[in-house]
């Protein structure tokens, strides 16, 4: 099976065209027009039972003299389908048709190689900062208890500061409020 389908255009003759037969693909594929001579227009239409399954982004495409281009022939469908490509130059004065057989594409068989280790406990990393393997200990700043611990603890301050320079009762009272949910942050960090 092949991803491409060659067209030599200019190769033998003005307006010439030399296409394969059959071309058999499997999925999405390149029609890659190589021009040997003069520029031309190179119009490509897929018939019925192709177009039900596949597009092609443009229809006319202008190829430059001694040069190469590929145009993509989107696959959204399955196969098996079987159609026909036409490809026209010059306006018309050459026409060729490919029959395209779309198939269906290989099964991938995926074999995972599964032992007896996989069933047994496999030990914790250590951690690269303490080199131990306590996960309270090494990971404590990385986790987010410690965020909302510190935070907390900018909360009590900004409480206190603002309890001693209000001056008031109702604000002395949220600043223990906010020092009992910061000692409860604590044991539930700690426990």
């Amino acid at each position: 099976m092949t991803d491409t389908l060659p067209v030599h255009v200019n190769r033998g003759q003005l307006h010439g065209l030399e296409v394969p037969n059959e071309v058999e693909v499997s999925g999405s594929f390149d029609v890659v027009l190589q021009n040997h001579g003069e520029s031309v227009h190179v119009h490509l239409h897929l018939d019925d039972a192709l177009s039900e399954i596949a597009t092609l982004s443009a229809n006319n495409h202008h190829v430059a003299s001694d040069s190469t281009r590929r145009v993509t022939v989107d696959v959204s469908g399955s196969g098996p389908v079987r159609g026909k490509l036409k490809v026209v130059t010059a306006y018309g004065a050459t026409t060729r048709y490919v029959d395209v057989v779309l198939s269906e594409p290989e099964s991938e068989t995926r074999e995972v190689a599964v032992d007896e280790s996989l069933s047994k406990p496999q030990p914790r990393a250590t951690s690269s900062r303490s080199g131990t393997a306590d996960p309270d200990a090494s990971d404590l700043p990385l986790r987010p208890e410690v965020a909302v611990l510190v935070l907390g603890g900018i909360a009590l301050v900004i409480a206190a500061v603002a309890a001693l320079v209000l001056d008031n009762t109702v604000v002395l009272l949220g600043s223990f409020v906010v020092l009992a949910g910061v000692l409860v942050a604590i044991y539930q960090l700690t426990g």
